[in-house]
């Protein structure tokens, strides 16, 4: 039998265990009081303990890598769970399951979560990467908003926008880590911006 499968599998084992050590060395950087502001390839390859070259050559650009690292915090979130939220019949009911599966994901992490946020009002790059998640998050919000419409028998126009509006500002990380304090749990936080969904709703019909 020919070793070349078994070396493959090696080699592909050990281009996965870098992958994750640089994930982890860029989530790092980004905890540390220090050091989150200056994040760049060269900063995120010294804390992995790699060449820079291997950074560019498994993520091509500091885009690729935020990218990634947004798909990792993703994966260790639970956001695998939003199918559960978009199979519910009833419109509340998809609401709530939406904002728990959030409140999941925000508190996956929450100083990293702050501080790519942040400097996505400084950087492009992270920018870039921050606002297409909310570009999802917007769509997703968006289904939700059109159910409750034609629940309630509304037409496409002003009401929708202001609904999606709505929805997508509570649903936010800024607006979950604001409720949540030092002491609140996220939990506890989605059912508060559930609360706070439905009040709105009724005053967005």
């Amino acid at each position: 039998m020919s070793p070349r499968p078994y070396q493959l599998g090696q080699r592909q084992a050990t281009i996965e265990k870098t992958r994750a050590r640089i994930i982890s060395a860029a989530r790092e950087l980004l905890m540390e009081n220090s050091a989150y502001a200056r994040f760049s390839i060269d900063a995120v390859a010294r804390q992995a303990g790699v060449a820079r070259m291997t950074v560019y050559h498994q993520f091509g650009s500091k885009i690729g890598l935020l990218e990634a690292l947004c798909d990792s915090l993703a994966a260790s979130g639970g956001m695998q769970q939003m199918a559960t939220a978009f199979s519910q019949s009833e419109p509340l009911d998809a609401l709530k399951e939406y904002l728990l599966v959030f409140g999941h994901f925000w508190n996956v992490d929450r100083l990293v979560m702050r501080r790519l946020r942040a400097l996505a009002a400084l950087d492009p790059d992270f920018e870039q990467v921050i606002r297409t998640r909310d570009e999802w998050r917007r769509r997703g919000v968006c289904v939700i908003a059109e159910r409750f419409a034609v629940r309630n028998s509304l037409t496409p126009g002003e009401s929708l926008d202001k609904t999606v509006d709505i929805l997508f500002t509570l649903s936010s990380f800024e607006t979950f880590d604001t409720l949540a304090g030092p002491t609140r749990s996220m939990e506890d936080v989605a059912l508060l911006v559930y609360e706070l969904a439905r009040a709105a709703l009724n005053l967005a019909g």
